[in-house]
């Protein structure tokens, strides 16, 4: 697959090809398995979905100090990045 015509690498594909798998999956869960918001630790009504966007944002934020600050290989801000996600849907 040619991913010339737009400057994209294949990490930026795979990348955005997550991300609309993921929309995907949790809007088929959300037709299956209708949810009733919960309270977490923040103390505001969340679903599925809204756990998601948290995860997402905060990713990004992760990624961009680890750039910034860190600067060792990208893969072990994805293991964090991994750990976060759990707890925000564990505890969120």
């Amino acid at each position: 697959m040619d991913l010339s015509w737009m400057a994209w690498t294949w990490p930026t594909a795979i990348f955005f090809i997550v991300i609309a798998l993921l929309l995907v999956t949790f809007t088929i869960l959300a037709i299956r398995f209708p949810e009733t918001p919960r309270t977490g630790i923040l103390r505001i009504e969340t679903t599925r979905g809204d756990r998601l966007f948290i995860t997402l944002l905060g990713s990004a934020f992760i990624n961009l100090a680890w750039l910034g600050l860190i600067g060792a290989p990208q893969w072990w801000a994805l293991v964090v990045c991994l750990i976060y996600a759990a707890a925000v849907f564990r505890y969120v």
